[in-house]
């Protein structure tokens, strides 16, 4: 499943619309998302998974791309 995690770059940044990152991820779970992304230092805000028409939709973004861990 391809989940998309909003974060921060740092762990110590507060969290700020305009700040805000997003990648997407392969993973069994939001545990799994959480595990993979643990030693990139990120402060993760938000995990959401992505699929069916969502999913199609996002993969016509210019910066849809999967992280491959």
């Amino acid at each position: 499943m391809i989940f998309k995690v909003y974060y921060q770059d740092k762990i110590t940044e507060v969290p700020v619309r305009e700040r805000t990152n997003t990648l997407y991820i392969e993973a069994t779970s939001e545990e799994d998302v959480r595990s993979k992304l643990k030693e990139r230092g990120f402060n993760i805000e938000f995990i959401t998974p992505v699929d069916g028409a969502y999913l199609e939709y996002e993969k016509q973004s210019e910066n849809y791309k999967v992280l491959e861990n």
